[in-house]
């Protein structure tokens, strides 16, 4: 028997030289590690315009073009022969792994990492996904899970029988790169994430404004991130006259360095599979004010590492925060040290590689 030695994977991500987060470094660690052990693999994103970072890697981009049609139009086209397939960010249980199939790959392993709607799928999706995953998840030999709450929505989407080859490999970070806080910055708070409805940011500026002016007047919020929603945050923003409180910085490559000026992330988000934001903020000691969605009570401890509300509570959020202000509320332990012993970048690459090792043509 023989290992694979020629490794697609294909991610539906955009690579930004101006925001370099978690999974771009394990993209990279994954592919230096995979190269030691004599595998060669080709990378097939979104989008990419070369920047050192990614120097070492063959990527190829779709050019903000369906990345799965262009994969397989380039197999085609090239005569290209891969023996592996993985794909990220991508739709479960769609033709195109039937297709992949059909070129030639002998082994592919579909990871998830999509959240789900905080009410859930519409009738009309939950029958679509069972019938595709009928039709379609002969053709994945492996599902993988970024958290046990995504593997339990995969089986829920997909159907139970699916149980004997879906498992969890959670998201790692390098937590090397983190600068650790340790100085309190008591009212000194950032948000970390694209910005759309999702995540919730708005339920954030309704809090605050319900806050007292002595209470207002203490706080500080930069965002880091950018996207869709940023108008109506903005508008809101100025709405609710807290110019002075929030401050929008854009997307950042050094929040790894920066996060350690904050005393608390706020991510007030609807839907969720395992945040890397709350990973990364955990890692550079900072704790964790969030939602109970998806993988978050998975890494976040309410009075322990952080607090948890319920998601569009804003009210709880507008108390968490006071009491915060006020001093009644505080998280005073460090809290790095599970991300460094459980979710570092290391432990999550050699589950992925092990995945390759263990299997044979």
């Amino acid at each position: 028997m023989i290992k694979p030695t020629k490794i697609a994977i294909v991610c539906n991500y955009v690579l930004n030289p101006i925001r370099i987060g978690g999974m771009d470094r394990f993209y990279v660690a994954y592919d230096t590690k995979a190269k030691e052990l004599g595998y060669d693999i080709d990378w097939y994103f979104l989008e990419y315009n070369a920047f050192d970072f990614y120097s070492g890697l063959t990527i190829y981009s779709a050019n903000n073009q369906n990345v799965e049609s262009f994969f397989l139009e380039k197999v085609r086209e090239e005569h290209l022969h891969y023996d592996v397939l993985v794909t990220h960010f991508l739709a479960l249980c769609t033709s195109f792994f039937k297709k992949a199939r059909a070129t030639g790959i002998q082994q592919l392993i579909a990871v998830d990492h999509n959240p789900r709607p905080l009410e859930g799928f519409p009738l009309s999706k939950i029958i679509k996904n069972k019938i595709k995953g009928i039709l379609y998840s002969p053709y994945i030999d492996q599902f993988i899970g970024v958290s046990d709450y995504t593997r339990k929505h995969i089986l829920q989407d997909y159907g139970s029988f699916l149980a004997r080859k879906t498992n969890v490999i959670y998201n790692g970070i390098d937590t090397s790169v983190f600068v650790k806080r340790t100085q309190e910055n008591k009212n000194k708070f950032v948000v970390c994430s694209h910005l759309r409805y999702s995540k919730g940011i708005q339920d954030l500026l309704k809090a605050l404004s319900l806050l007292k002016s002595d209470i207002k007047n203490q706080i500080m919020i930069d965002v880091f991130g950018e996207g869709p929603y940023e108008i109506e945050l903005r508008t809101m923003t100025n709405d609710f006259d807290l110019n002075n409180i929030i401050h929008f910085k854009g997307s950042s490559s050094r929040l790894n360095e920066v996060l350690s000026n904050y005393n608390y992330l706020l991510q007030p988000t609807y839907m969720e599979c395992f945040s890397l934001s709350i990973l990364e903020s955990l890692a550079a000691n900072v704790p964790v004010i969030t939602t109970s969605v998806g993988g978050n009570l998975e890494i976040v401890e309410h009075n322990k590492n952080g607090f948890i509300f319920e998601p569009k509570d804003y009210l709880a959020l507008s108390e968490i925060i006071k009491n915060i202000v006020e001093g009644n509320n505080a998280i005073n332990n460090e809290v790095n040290f599970q991300i460094e012993n459980d979710f570092n970048l290391g432990k999550m690459v050699d589950q992925y590689i092990k995945i390759l090792i263990n299997y044979e043509l």
